[in-house]
Parts: C-alpha cells; structure tokens; sequence
C-alpha cells in the first residue's frame, strides 16, 4: 500500500454487525500474536484534559530517557500524530507498511474490526516494533469498552476530570459515565484520579475496591501559582519548585499538578525519572489546540473545547488573561452537543459570534448554530466556510481585538490554515502526513 492508500482503507472501515465490547479487538491482536502483551502502559480516561496530561507525561518520560509511545486521538492536523515514539508521529512509509501487514488479519474476520479498533491495533505493533520501554495510552471515548482497553493491568491507571459528554454512548448519569471511564481499573493496579467530583469518586472508589486497586488523588492546595503569562504558566506544586510550561489555558496548572503527582506514583514503582528531567520535559511540551495562540494582530486563540466542562474551562481562562474584555467568537460545535450548555459561558464575554461549519458529518451547520445563538442578543454572522469565518474575524477584530475560535478539535486543523492563509495573503496547504 502506498500512504494514500493506507488512510483509505484505514477510514473505509466501517462497522459491520452488532456485536459491542472487545472481542474484535480482541481477535485482531490475537491474530498479529499479541503485540500489546509484550509493552508497558500508562492509561488515560477522562472527559477534559486526558490528552494534556499525556502529552505531559510522554514528554518527561522522554527527557527521562525512555522510548516512550504516545497514542492520542482525534488527530489535530495530521493522522499521523495519533502515534508517536519520543515525539515524532509515525512515518507515511510506516503506516503503510502497518495497515498493509494488518489488512490481512482484520480482512479474514467474520466480524471486521471499526475504524479505531483497526487503528489502536496499528499503534500497538508500531510501538512493539519500535521497542518502547513505556507507552501512553488515551481513550478514544468512556474505557470500559474503548478498543485501548484490551490491555492488562496498566503501570498506572489515571482518570483525569469527568464531566457530561458523549451521553449517547456512554449514559445520561454521572454514575454511568464514571463507570465507563472507571473500566480502565484493573486488578492490583495503581490509579490516580483527578477527583473534584464527587459522584464520579465514589463509582471509582468502588471499581478500586472490587479489584484490589490503590487509589491515588492529588492535592490540588499545594498548587502555588507563580506566574500567568499569554505564554507559558509557572507554579509550584509539593516538592517540584519552578516548574513552567508552554500550555496557558488556567486549567493546564491542575493538568500538569496531575502530571506531576503520576511521575510520582511512577517514581514509587521503580521509575528513575529525574527532577531535570521533570523540569524539562514539562518545560518543552507540545499540544496543540489547547488556549493557543495562532496570530498576534490581533491575538487570535484556538481552543478545543467541545463539551460545557471544556468550554467552561477556556472561557475561565479567557477572563484570568484578559480580565474585563470581550472577545470575538469563531464558533463551529458537533449537532449531538449540549450546544446551550456550552454557549451559555461563552456569551458572557463575547462581543459578537461568527458560526462556521467544521468539517465532520456530525458538526451543525453554521446557519443552524447561528439560530441557536440568536437568543444571547448579540451579533451573530454564518460564515459558509471556516476561511470565510476567519476573514470575517480578521475584519471584526482589527490589530487590536481578540478573536477566539472554539467549540471542537475538528475545527482547528481549518482555522489554523485559513489564519496562516490571512496572515500571508496566500492560500496554505492543510498540512498532510508525517515525515
């Protein structure tokens, strides 16, 4: 397969029976002989912040000198980022080889494995082959019958903050859905959990309880923030002094203190992961689409937030940096959201929305959203396409203004090329596949 050919196989993968659970997965991997079976994982649930956290943790225990695999998703601007070694996405040869060699097990099922089955069994025999010492695993959505879940006890077990979202798969209750996140807990394992819930900790103090596992949650009062910049974050947190990071959305200083008290955890069962390297690793992290900044005149910022918990968290952040402002809202949300839930924050600092169209088949149409914007009695405009909404920003904003695009992680990927196409005067290509 060349790489092209790889990405359309890899999405034409649909489901095919109505068999739920693991046992696809569980097949395919039988059938590649068990890839999974021979790494070391650190799993991560969640409803926000599991991807900070990992990409965190991936990049301390890289600067602590381990192959470190990190498996994300969605994607940001390229597939190929949903597996990384040390930090560096899959290669298109790579991934073609990998589907190649993985069309045929998954081709000879009777039931064939979903696109992400297909995906994360890919990620497992690219990590294997790559020999990482250490892999960070996210959920692609709950846990209990996420595809990544196939794995045994986990190193570490880390529930970072729950709140509503995919209610269709997952249920309508607090309890349901902690309950999902809280399958990743396996025998004799150790968990960390972000808490701040108390709904969500009694289901996982439960599921700890039944299996044997130890509970572990930080102790978020010995968080002292030191400095809050558009830049980068600083505080200390227990015995770590001095840590900054690149992430500057507020609500990275209790993703990294999470972080912080994993590597501690690590630390206690036997990984030598230095203070330096703490520092570094933090110092240096990447992850895009997180409070970022995009432009300067104006100050154009992308935030992934897409559901009321995430959305919530951006606009506190919006008001800590620039307090007493409002902003110009580049909107675009998935139709099966709590689309009032989220918006209700947002108005509260907005000068004027502009709805866009991301670019999945669940996402609203921009004409819809703007409807059910129409009631907060500020402006809004519906733009047809994202390079449409970001010109029209652009225009609203001028050199001084704040323009903040929100409401899913399919948006970033065009918002950050049609800015880059505003601020060139050129059209820029969405960028395509790895190295």
């Amino acid at each position: 397969m060349t790489y092209e050919e790889a990405l359309k196989y890899i999405h034409s993968v649909n489901w095919r029976g109505s068999k739920l659970g693991l046992d696809r997965t569980r097949e395919l991997l039988a059938n590649m002989g068990n890839p999974e079976k021979e790494l070391r994982f650190i799993h991560i649930a969640g409803t926000n912040g599991k991807g900070s956290v990992a990409a965190m943790l991936a990049s301390v225990l890289k600067e602590a000198g381990y192959k470190t695999g990190l498996y994300t998703s969605p994607y940001i601007i390229s597939f190929n980022e949903r597996m990384q070694v040390n930090g560096s996405p899959i290669k298109n040869s790579e991934l073609a080889e990998l589907t190649s060699y993985i069309s045929q097990f998954a081709g000879v099922m009777s039931d064939p494995p979903t696109e992400f089955e297909l995906i994360t069994a890919l990620a497992f025999e690219f990590f294997y082959r790559k020999g990482c010492d250490i892999v960070v695993l996210e959920t692609g959505m709950g846990g209990e019958l996420d595809s990544t879940n196939v794995i045994g006890t986990p190193e570490l077990a880390i529930i970072t903050a729950i709140g509503y979202d995919h209610t269709r798969e997952l249920g309508s209750t607090m309890r349901e859905i902690a309950s999902a996140k809280a399958g990743i807990i396996k025998p004799n394992g150790t968990v960390l959990f972000f808490g701040e819930n108390a709904d969500a900790e009694k289901v996982i103090r439960q599921r700890c309880a039944s299996v044997r596992s130890e509970l572990f949650m930080p102790d978020f009062n010995e968080l002292k923030i030191d400095e809050i910049r558009i830049d980068r974050l600083s505080f200390d947190f227990k015995k770590y002094s001095g840590i900054s990071i690149p992430l500057t959305g507020v609500y990275q200083f209790k993703n990294a203190a999470m972080t912080l008290s994993a590597i501690d955890l690590l630390i206690y069962k036997g990984r030598n992961i230095s203070a330096e390297a703490v520092k570094k690793g933090l110092a240096e992290v990447k992850w895009r689409g997180r409070f970022e900044i995009l432009a300067r005149e104006p100050l154009f910022i992308s935030d992934g937030g897409h559901n009321p918990q995430g959305v919530t968290a951006a606009v506190d952040s919006f008001k800590t940096h620039f307090p007493n402002q409002k902003g110009i809202f580049l909107i675009g949300i998935m139709a099966d959201k709590d689309i009032d839930a989220m918006t209700a924050p947002i108005a509260k600092v907005a000068s004027c929305f502009i709805t866009v169209t991301p670019d999945n088949p669940r996402a609203m149409p921009a004409e819809e959203l703007k409807r059910r914007l129409s009631k907060y009695d500020l402006p809004v405009t519906a733009c047809s396409s994202v390079l449409e909404g970001v010109k029209k920003a652009f225009s609203v904003a001028g050199k001084g203004g704040i323009v903040f695009s929100i409401g899913s992680l399919f948006l970033y990927r065009e918002v950050l090329a049609s800015v880059n196409c505003v601020n060139n005067s050129d059209s820029v290509p969405l960028p395509r596949g790895g190295s």
